[in-house]
């Protein structure tokens, strides 16, 4: 392999970062943090300054999903791994069904494996597949990702048939404010903000029907012991307060707040599910037709448009991903447990979707130069 190989410049993306999550930050959304000092940030969470970027977040998000009458929205410290345990205390009655298809549904499903639970009921898929509910008897909680971020596979959002008054929580993280969505479908729809709304971890956001307000009271009533960091019944009082239980990353709600107000004035949820899927179409067309690359999500009906994954034919992609990165194009590593020879692309929101076509050029360029060499 050369010592060095520099991509023409004309190839090159005029953003090389492509993330999973965190994602790409656009450079507009840092002045909300310079706004921000020092009328919010160094300022009580519990003062005006923070409760009003809370009240404006919590606005957006109801505007921006066209919430139906009744859901609130509400959030907590910790990301969505932290929701997975929030919801074993505080959603799951005796019993919850979960679809695994990649890490973050079976992380998931590993969490509503309690003491004070029956075993949860599992419908699993292979990698690069796709799992489906299946009402079952004696299931009150159904549960499963919408993107699952290990594999690029996406899941249809809809309530499952004959699931009566069970609850239907998704795992958003990496689709929520990228994919369009009925929210009604679901009683819980929650994700972490920094993936399509392009910030940092550290919270977690939930759309939480009426249905699931009832449900967490109930929780509450039956005596459940239940930590105050995983009580979804703090979550929300403290929500309708526009807090959190406690002080929360004031960052990240600056760099979500400006997102929101970049994905609204262009248009909402359309906007963003229109441009995560120009940028997915640009590297899954490449990809089906590369010599050397294969979509790993094979049915196209499930493949993500925030997040895809490649796998490379005789090209390895280790040697691949370290010229890449010497010319600033960087974060498409495969899931480390996935262990495959892939590439794995964020096209969320941010990203510019001539951006994605630039990569696809520069991979190309670059395994032109690499020839045999790159044979692994």
């Amino acid at each position: 392999m050369p010592e060095k190989l520099t991509i023409p410049p004309t190839l090159l993306p005029r953003d090389g970062r492509f993330g999973s999550g965190p994602s790409k930050i656009r450079d507009e959304q840092l002045t909300s943090i310079r706004e921000g000092q020092p009328g919010v940030l160094g300022t009580s969470h519990r003062q005006p300054p923070v409760k009003n970027l809370v009240g404006d977040i919590r606005v957006m998000l109801a505007d921006f999903f066209r919430v139906p009458k009744g859901y609130e929205v509400i959030l907590g410290n910790g990301g969505s791994t932290s929701f997975f345990d929030a919801a074993a205390f505080s959603l799951v009655r005796t019993r919850a069904q979960h679809c695994v298809f990649g890490e973050f549904g079976a992380k998931f499903a590993a969490a509503s494996t309690t003491p004070f639970l029956h075993a949860p009921s599992i419908v699993e898929g292979v990698a690069g597949s796709i799992s489906v509910p299946v009402a079952e008897d004696g299931i009150d909680t159904y549960a499963w990702p919408h993107n699952e971020t290990s594999t690029g596979a996406m899941a249809p959002v809809v309530r499952p048939e004959g699931s009566g008054d069970a609850l239907v929580v998704v795992d958003a993280t990496s689709a929520a404010g990228g994919v369009a969505v009925d929210v009604s479908q679901t009683d819980i729809y929650f994700f972490a903000p920094q993936k399509n709304f392009a910030s940092d971890g550290g919270l977690w956001f939930a759309l939480v029907s009426p249905a699931a307000i009832a449900r967490i009271d109930e929780i509450v009533s039956s005596g459940r012991y239940i930590p105050a960091s995983l009580s979804l019944k703090e979550a929300l009082d403290h929500s309708r307060l526009n807090q959190t239980l406690n002080t929360p990353a004031v960052t990240t709600l600056l760099l979500m707040r400006a997102q929101l107000e970049w994905l609204l004035t262009k248009g909402g949820m359309a906007f963003a599910d229109a441009r995560t899927k120009d940028s997915s179409s640009r590297l899954y067309t490449w990809a089906d037709a590369s010599p050397f690359a294969e979509t790993f999500v094979t049915n196209p009906s499930y493949r993500s448009s925030v997040v895809g994954t490649v796998d490379l034919v005789g090209i390895d992609s280790g040697a691949l991903r370290e010229v890449l990165k010497e010319n600033g194009i960087v974060d498409i590593d495969p899931y480390r447990k996935l262990g495959r020879n892939q590439i794995r692309v964020g096209m969320y929101p941010a990203v510019e979707p001539d951006d994605v076509a630039a990569l696809t050029a520069c991979i190309d360029w670059v395994v032109a130069q690499l020839g045999d060499s790159a044979a692994g």
